[in-house]
């Protein structure tokens, strides 16, 4: 316990990664309230700004159904937030018990949409809806959304690509564009799939997902649906089991795209229970129109080119090592479309590390290399202690003494192994020897059967001579595999670039296996369908519009 003046800590309620939260009372009015502390005794700069944006943000939206803030007190070293209390409990604890008939849950879901349209109205993104971010007062009926640490003031963020234990959010409730590999950008639709996962566990009790792995639970949010709702409750009427299924959608495009639509739905169940104890299936989203414009996100005419990046990596994955080249003018999409497998390269537990080549940084070697494998390393850090530990282990023993070669260019590597002693010197063409040496070893370690790798180079007509040297070697040393690079460049530059088409050439002397895909402009009827899913109107509708942007 600790203590505040003018008020008295009873008692916690529940104690996260961040945040511990009490009950108590404030002295003079005997008023209840609710306290929510941070974790850390000794909080940082950034930890403590954190806390004061989600203060200002829960008491600026001043909506009925999101928890009322009074203030933030300052105790020693750290911050407290003083909330309501309206004696209500989580819902997460509320489901200990079970879950929820029909008659609590389609009057209580009505009310959580409903407040969460609101929220999105003042263009705010929750990012972490779940039970224990609902607050529910089972007696009163009355119902409220807390836990605004993540959320964000804007109407789309693009997410990093994060290890599964370093993502923000909770992984058992989190949308596939959320986790960083699904090459889309968050936008309000994310706070629509949570919610799918938390109507998911109010009707049976389970979330949708219950793997314990955090690899394995991103991955069955990318690519798994779950069981229908009544494999665990089969009374559960059909259409609400696809209310809830129809959020689940995997592509944002998929799933409702307002809370006004789901809310009408909804209701629609709610009046027919009420009338008859029974809910008949009936078209979904017949109300469901978004009042934001949203461009979708999903990628047009790409389908054979995508098919050929995806047997490379099939190959690969079975102990191959292939180099695919992905050509084609600025804008025409070459990254879009190789960020595209990154849910497959999860599915195989892979690694996708990126780097971009630099017009004006071309006198500086390898240095998209260092910028792809620093990415790794910070990952790395993020793992638990016992993983982190493994990783150490296996670096000392395949690289040895040699690690420092690594360290003087990934200084972050040093936090992994601890610090090195330094290596002898040598003349310029040994020590350019021994770095590609200790980097092909370096890379081996994170390209193997449990594990392929993915490298992606963009811009590679600014590549340097010694990276691309770096890049044969891998290619072509025998007795490695498991190694996909692939390589983006601008076709109409493709004659300035000398270094790359030596490369090319000297690749193709030495028997590299290498794939060639070339982007070309979208034909009309690719841009037709694009126009069609954004603007949700028929194809004659749309024609003129595609002609146009064509």
């Amino acid at each position: 316990m600790f203590e505040l003046p003018d008020y008295k800590i009873e008692k916690m309620l529940n104690q996260g990664f961040r945040s511990e939260v009490y009950r108590g009372s404030r002295e003079v009015s005997n008023q209840r309230v609710v306290f929510k502390r941070l974790c850390w005794e000794f909080p940082t700069p950034s930890q403590l700004a954190g806390f004061r944006r989600e203060f200002k943000l829960t008491h600026r939206l001043g909506i009925e159904g999101v928890i009322e803030t009074y203030e933030l007190v300052r105790e020693e070293n750290r911050l407290v937030m003083v909330l309501e209390d309206f004696g209500g409990e989580s819902l997460d604890k509320c489901l200990l018990s079970g879950a929820l008939s029909l008659t609590e849950f389609l009057p209580l879901a009505i009310r959580i949409t409903d407040i969460l349209g609101r929220v999105h109205q003042q263009h705010v993104i929750h990012k972490n809806i779940t039970p224990s971010n609902i607050v529910w007062n089972r007696e009163s009926g009355e119902v409220k959304i807390i836990d605004f640490g993540i959320a964000a003031e804007l109407s789309q963020e693009n997410p990093e690509i994060r290890t599964p234990h370093s993502l923000e959010g909770t992984l058992a409730y989190m949308s596939p564009e959320q986790t960083g590999r699904m090459n889309r950008t968050i936008d309000y639709r994310t706070d629509l799939y949570s919610l799918g996962c938390t109507f998911y566990e109010m009707l049976t009790g389970r979330p949708p997902f219950e793997m314990c792995d955090p690899i394995e639970l991103v991955h069955a949010h990318i690519v798994m649906m779950p069981p229908p709702l009544q494999r665990w409750v089969p009374e559960i009427p059909t259409v609400l089991s696809q209310i809830v299924l129809k959020l689940l959608a995997k592509a944002a495009e998929e799933r409702y795209q307002s809370t006004f639509g789901l809310k009408a739905d909804l209701q629609r169940c709610l009046e027919q229970w009420e009338a008859t104890k029974k809910v008949r299936t009936f078209v979904l989203g017949e109300s469901d129109l978004s009042d934001l414009f949203q461009i979708s996100q999903k990628l047009y005419g790409r389908e054979r080119e995508f098919e050929k990046l995806l047997a490379a990596f099939s190959r690969v994955s079975q102990g191959a090592k292939e180099l695919v080249f992905v050509s084609g003018s600025a804008g025409v999409g070459k990254s879009a479309l190789v960020r595209e497998i990154h849910k497959l390269i999860l599915g195989k537990r892979g690694f996708f590390l990126s780097g971009k080549f630099d017009q004006f940084k071309r006198n500086i070697p390898y240095s998209s290399l260092i910028e792809a494998f620093q990415s790794l390393v910070l990952r790395l850090l993020s793992y638990p202690e016992e993983e982190l530990a493994r990783w150490k282990q296996t670096l000392l023993q395949v690289l040895g003494r040699n690690v420092q070669v690594l360290i003087e260019v990934i200084p972050e590597i040093e936090l992994i192994v601890g610090k090195q002693e330094p290596l002898e010197e040598l003349s310029p063409k040994e020590t350019k020897n021994r770095f590609d040496f200790v980097f092909h070893n370096f890379v081996e370690i994170f390209a193997c059967e449990a594990h392929p790798l993915v490298l992606f180079f963009d811009d590679l007509q600014w590549a340097d001579s010694a990276s691309l040297e770096v890049i044969t070697r891998l290619l072509s040393v025998p007795d490695s595999g498991h190694i996909l690079i692939v390589g983006a460049f601008r076709d109409n530059l493709a004659e300035q670039a000398y270094a790359l088409t030596l490369a090319m050439d000297n690749m193709t002397e030495l028997g590299v296996s290498i794939t060639s895909i070339e982007l070309l402009p979208l034909a009309k009827e690719h841009i037709q369908q694009l126009i069609v899913e954004t603007l949700h109107c028929t194809e004659e509708e749309s024609l003129p519009l595609a002609e146009l942007c064509h």
